[in-house]
């Protein structure tokens, strides 16, 4: 949430000022701190002509206009604007009369607090989706994003990828969680960075891997411990949750979180709030909580691993990363980026021509996605003392011992074998098709085409010229 949450400010009304003044400590105890009070119905609808409110909260019983009255009113001027109805009395044909008029709630000033914050904060959650709605709507259509640069960082030219883009300015100023999905090595912590900087956020990004930390430290890493909470804890503990105040908490592989720690997540996803070890007075936490993982989640809730509401509370907004084999026009920009990567690192010059080695590239699987293509890259750079990088030298670590091999084998995958029909063709049309094929697959690359089929260069070259 930001510094002051919701973004824009909840509206009491109510004629008593003991009652306008209690609501809001409660709210702001419970990280609400956004709020405006107004205690003349008669300045409500000015009130919202010149202020953008994300909920109301207004009495049934006041003097001049009582709410009753307003709710049409306000549905009619504002229509996206959650009405929450407070009554001191539980009447029941009054509620219903009230939601038949476009109320969103009806809530009774006697009920619990904790009943009263979650309809307050219900309301808040259905007007942040209203205007994603909207939002996404005006994007549809939409081409450019509003602001490119926070995506610099992520070198694609896939749509898919760019329509991932849009999606996150959409979503990137509300305060409900992201979950984060895709293969290991897509790049999940560079799109959680994104939205981040998309969200306009004052605090930090703050990341952390979850994978191989047990119960104890994954408490202590993201809440902190006091003096003395445990043998050794001889000084305080600022947690991640802290660090992260009025920014983004951003928790990779959330699919190897125990079931223990799965609970005090879903309490600080609820709550919002946290208890460092030791202590007995819990904290606030202003927080954007984003989550990634490479598991199916839907797999592991089914075999007893992950609890389902814990998934749904991280699922308030979705984003899927598609690997690299489905994003093969990135290719060469990706190995521009790393060869001058690799260049800056060992201060040496290196020549190559990145899209040929795209073009024997297309047809690797990368298990790994761009990590492995980042350290392909890098490990070619370094052993080629020429200062030149051939796709021979790809090809030999593809097929010695290199640590990522598509599914287990030493080499480029190809079809294992060639069928032909009851018609045989003729060589002229068998290499003719063959060529076609090695340029489709290079991107129309000579050079990456040659590769692919084992000929020269000027092979596939005086092939376009008798096509042409």
């Amino acid at each position: 949430m930001p510094s002051n949450y919701p973004r824009h400010p909840l509206l009491l009304v109510d004629d008593e000022d003991s009652w306008l003044v209690s609501f809001k400590t409660t709210l702001r105890a419970k990280g609400i701190d956004n709020v405006v009070t107004e205690n003349d119905s008669t300045n409500l609808l000015s009130r919202l002509q010149s202020q953008q409110f994300c909920a109301i909260a207004i009495d049934l019983m006041m003097p001049n206009i009582s709410g009753e009255e307003l709710i049409p009113q306000i549905v009619a001027q504002h229509p996206n604007i959650p009405i929450l109805v407070v009554s001191g009395l539980n009447q029941v044909k009054s509620a219903v009369n009230c939601m038949r008029l476009g109320a969103f709630d009806f809530i009774v000033k006697t009920e619990e607090r904790d009943t009263l914050i979650a309809a307050v904060r219900h309301a808040i959650e259905m007007f942040e989706l209203r205007q994603e709605n909207t939002s996404l709507r005006e994007r549809f259509f939409k081409k450019e994003l509003d602001h490119p640069e926070y995506f610099a960082t992520i070198i694609t030219q896939n749509k898919e990828m760019h329509s991932i883009f849009q999606y996150i300015e959409a979503i990137a100023e509300t305060s409900r969680p992201v979950l984060i999905t895709g293969e290991s090595g897509v790049g999940k912590e560079l799109i959680a960075k994104a939205v981040h900087d998309s969200s306009g956020r004052t605090g930090e990004f703050i990341a952390l891997n979850i994978a191989g930390l047990d119960d104890n430290v994954v408490a202590d890493t993201l809440f902190g411990h006091t003096k003395g909470a445990y043998t050794g804890a001889t000084t305080p503990r600022m947690g991640l949750v802290e660090k992260a105040k009025n920014g983004t908490l951003f928790l990779d592989e959330i699919g190897d979180l125990s079931l223990a720690s799965q609970t005090k997540l879903l309490r600080l996803l609820q709550e919002h709030e946290y208890r460092p070890l030791g202590s007995d007075m819990p904290k606030r936490s202003s927080a954007r909580i984003i989550a990634a993982t490479h598991q199916n989640l839907t797999e592991l809730q089914e075999n007893g691993k992950f609890r389902r509401d814990l998934f749904y509370r991280l699922r308030g907004h979705l984003l899927h990363i598609p690997p690299l084999r489905e994003r093969r026009e990135d290719l060469p920009q990706l190995i521009a980026h790393f060869l001058q990567e690799a260049e800056n690192n060992s201060g040496k010059k290196i020549r190559s021509n990145p899209s040929e080695l795209a073009g024997f590239l297309s047809q690797y699987a990368f298990p790994g996605n761009i990590r492995e293509l980042q350290n392909l890259i890098f490990d070619c750079a370094g052993s080629c003392s020429s200062g030149v990088l051939e796709t021979s030298h790809v090809q030999r670590l593809l097929t010695q011992s290199y640590d990522y091999q598509p599914d287990g084998s030493g080499s480029i995958q190809i079809e294992p074998s060639i069928t032909f029909g009851t018609s045989l063709p003729t060589v002229k049309e068998v290499r003719a098709a063959l060529f076609k094929e090695a340029l489709h697959r290079s991107n129309n690359n000579q050079s990456g085409a040659a590769q692919l089929i084992g000929v020269t260069r000027q092979a596939i070259s005086k092939f376009l010229k008798e096509q042409s």
